[in-house]
């Protein structure tokens, strides 16, 4: 029983090993697009299994203790937490883990490069613009590639609203 507890790895080695998984893992999945868990494709899921699968022994070295498992869910939690606090409080920060949103088709037409950079296909966008309620791209006014991998549309018989929104800031310092 005893040995269940017992670190086969100093327990700062554990946090080292898990923070830099970690971190190349959130600009890996950066750099690799804008997907929503719920976009992945099947090649998507498998690769991500494939990384998650690749980087556990590089995250628990040879520690195969209950303590250590605890260790790096603890770290995790805690990094995903500092994490969502420092996008939350910087700007530049944000600008780094956090793409800005792209145009993907304007005034009916689909802006193929942006589509290319995006890694959408033209069926996948298609079947975004189906989704929405219109039946072909030259009833869309405009659809953006959110920075959290959704697509918003705006059909072209839409209407703007002249309306003054009051936004309320929470101060980080309260």
């Amino acid at each position: 029983m005893h040995d269940i507890f017992t670190l086969g790895t100093p327990w700062w080695a554990l946090i080292v090993r898990c923070a830099v998984i970690y971190l190349v893992m959130i600009f890996g999945l950066r750099l690799f697009g804008k997907r929503e868990v719920g976009q992945f494709t099947l090649f998507d899921l498998v690769l991500v299994l494939l990384i998650a699968n690749a980087v556990q022994p590089a995250m628990t070295g040879p520690d195969s203790s209950l303590s250590g498992g605890l260790i790096i869910i603890a770290t995790l939690l805690l990094l995903n937490l500092g994490v969502g606090q420092l996008r939350e409080r910087s700007t530049l920060f944000r600008r780094l883990v956090q793409p800005e949103p792209t145009v993907i088709c304007q005034n009916g037409k689909w802006l193929m490069a942006a589509l290319h950079r995006e890694g959408i296909d033209l069926e996948d966008a298609e079947a975004a613009v189906r989704e929405h309620g219109i039946e072909r791209v030259d009833g869309v006014k405009l659809a953006v590639m959110e920075t959290d991998g959704s697509i918003s549309i705006v059909p072209m018989e839409s209407t703007v609203h002249n309306n003054q929104r009051r936004l309320r800031y929470r101060r980080h310092n309260e």
